[in-house]
């Protein structure tokens, strides 16, 4: 229950990609025969990628993840655009891979405003109008939180920074696959993916970047990706992004009600199992496969390691940011007390999960609870009072 984190290779994806590892293994690069072959097959994902989120091929960058995309996108655009101006607006629960890229360029000379949330996790929409100066170049906003599962308005804010002519990023990462895509429909001018999130292996990534758009480069070589990222392309993972986004645009209307059902039904089995409990999030404007809730006098990392002999996986927050023992920055933005933060865990559903699945966390979790609160004197002590 930790699909936010990785998802497996579905079978169908890697039977697409397995022949580019054997057969197919030119460089698309080359002019040859063996060459033109891969170039065939970087053409098809392209198309099938683009057509996932309502653009046209000419508008996707192939990168090696969602982290690069974002950098690219960021750093990229703040390069290309800074006689334009040099400010920034992100928000306070970013992903690392966007929140850190605007510290470096914060440490460069730029200026970030971090725009906050409220207490479920929400964008406040009046300051983020508030945030916009006459140097903005760049607004970056996630389209949903990979902790909370909170989906932003992200085509109200597009809309807003296209009124202010500034150009709009949205990290994606989490909505693809959850979620319709649709590029144009949204308004904004770059968006990221990343494969290991929808059933494609880890190691390959897309940008979106609308057409007249342009972005400074962050790795120079070659003139691969139309001259917007050098390096010869992972064709063979291409290929596997492709082919997921293509069968998860097939699914979805199917999928998402699903994981909906599973997720709510571990909500209330949780919420009716347990006193001192807290979903923390919006209630109704989340992606339907994620669910955050802080267990009250316990730590997070302790019911993940009794629920790993268990043989279930779940999350504390971010996997970028798992090793540091600091309460989740996102949960601290949200105003989630520190004792509350350090007792969170995030249950992220996939296609493979079942009812049995969820019963039998839901089997396996009391006793784990009550365990652990029988060590903390500060519940000892509530009991008793």
């Amino acid at each position: 229950m930790d699909h936010n984190a990785t998802t497996p290779v579905r079978a169908e994806v890697f039977e697409a990609m397995k022949p580019l590892l054997t057969d197919h293994w030119g460089n698309p690069s080359s002019v040859h025969w063996i060459g033109r072959e891969a170039k065939d097959f970087l053409d098809e994902a392209r198309s099938q990628v683009a057509a996932f989120m309502g653009a046209d091929p000419s508008e996707i960058v192939f990168t090696s993840c969602g982290s690069e995309s974002d950098n690219l996108a960021i750093k990229g655009i703040a390069t290309q655009y800074g006689k334009r101006g040099k400010h920034i607006i992100t928000t306070t629960v970013e992903h690392p891979a966007v929140f850190e890229t605007c510290r470096h360029l914060e440490s460069v000379g730029y200026a970030v405003t971090y725009v906050p949330v409220d207490t479920a996790g929400m964008v406040d929409m009046d300051e983020y109008r508030k945030s916009f100066r006459d140097d903005t170049v760049l607004v970056s906003v996630m389209m949903a939180n990979n902790e909370t599962g909170n989906i932003f308005p992200v085509k109200d804010m597009a809309a807003y920074a296209k009124e202010r002519r500034v150009l709009f990023h949205t990290d994606a990462v989490q909505a693809a696959g959850k979620i319709h895509l649709n590029v144009r429909d949204l308004g904004v001018d770059l968006l990221t993916i990343s494969g290991h999130k929808i059933y494609a292996p880890k190691g390959v990534g897309a940008l979106y970047v609308r057409k007249g758009v342009k972005i400074a480069n962050l790795i120079h070589g070659g003139h691969q990706e139309d001259g917007r990222r050098a390096g010869t392309e992972n064709v063979a993972g291409i290929v596997a992004l492709g082919k997921a986004c293509e069968l998860a645009e097939g699914e979805i209307d199917q999928l998402a009600p699903r994981l909906f059902g599973l997720r709510n039904k571990l909500e209330k089995g949780i919420l009716e199992r347990f006193d001192e409990v807290k979903l923390n999030g919006h209630p109704t404007s989340r992606v339907p496969n994620t669910s955050n809730i802080s267990f009250f006098y316990v730590e997070g990392e302790s019911i993940l390691l009794d629920l790993d002999l268990e043989g279930v996986a779940a999350s504390s927050g971010s996997a970028c940011s798992s090793e540091s023992s600091a309460p989740s920055p996102v949960l601290t933005a949200m105003c989630v007390p520190p004792e509350q933060s350090r007792g969170a865990l995030r249950f992220s559903l996939g296609r493979e999960n079942t009812v049995e699945d969820v019963d039998y966390v839901l089997e396996v979790l009391p006793p784990i609870i009550e365990r652990l609160r029988s060590l903390s004197p500060l519940y000892r002590r509530k009991k008793a009072g």
